[in-house]
């Protein structure tokens, strides 16, 4: 057991030095960005919301096409990945980057490699209740996609993939100041009464 967990601790450590050095040109600019996502200053929330809003504006002003859209969207990255290693140590100041930075920068790096391995685990996970239960997993993929189907539905493309880009912008804020964790609470609390009724109720 303890071989296995040094094992998974070396592997997961060799990812996060891997990824580091990918991003080492964008250091600056993921630091900046997880300060406005964790909302740092009272002010940072609004201006997520602003900035997503203007861009969706435009979107629904220019009208693309999605060929346009995903074209337009893969040169922007394409544009950022040539520029931001370049301009960020001559806007940032690679002089400032102090020991602190660092050390935010490595724990970044690992929380990205252990949501990619969670998204990985929760894949293999899937295809394994597939294979163990396939009539209870083609009933539940049904299910769920019938409901989100319903949804699309329902509300507009454009204003649902907008509510969808602000939830996972404003999540990592969210989280830090225990406002998920907060309602989820509530939430849990209301379920749990219910339950309780129930059970009341059938007695």
């Amino acid at each position: 057991m303890a071989e296995g967990d040094n094992r998974s601790s070396n592997q997961l450590a060799a990812e996060t030095a891997s990824l580091e050095e990918q991003l080492q040109g964008w250091g600056e600019v993921i630091l900046v960005t997880d300060k406005i996502l964790r909302w740092e200053k009272a002010w940072f929330p609004p201006a997520i919301i602003g900035a997503v809003s203007f861009v969706f504006l435009m979107i629904y002003c220019l009208d693309p096409s999605v060929l346009s859209g995903v074209s337009c969207f893969v040169m922007l990255l394409c544009l950022a990945d040539y520029l931001v290693p370049a301009l960020a140590p001559r806007i940032f100041g690679s002089s400032k980057w102090t020991t602190e930075q660092q050390q935010r920068f490595h724990e970044i790096c690992s929380n990205l490699v252990k949501t990619r391995r969670r998204i990985v685990g929760w894949w293999k996970r899937l295809f394994a209740f597939k294979e163990e239960k396939p009539k209870m997993y083609f009933t539940t993929m049904l299910c769920s996609l019938s409901v989100i189907a319903w949804i699309g539905q329902q509300v507009h493309n454009l204003f649902l993939t907008y509510l969808i880009v602000s939830f996972f912008l404003l999540f990592p804020g969210l989280n830090k100041h225990g406002i998920i964790s907060k309602y989820a609470g509530m939430a849990k609390r209301e379920v749990n009464k219910l339950l309780k009724q129930k059970e009341k109720k059938n007695e």
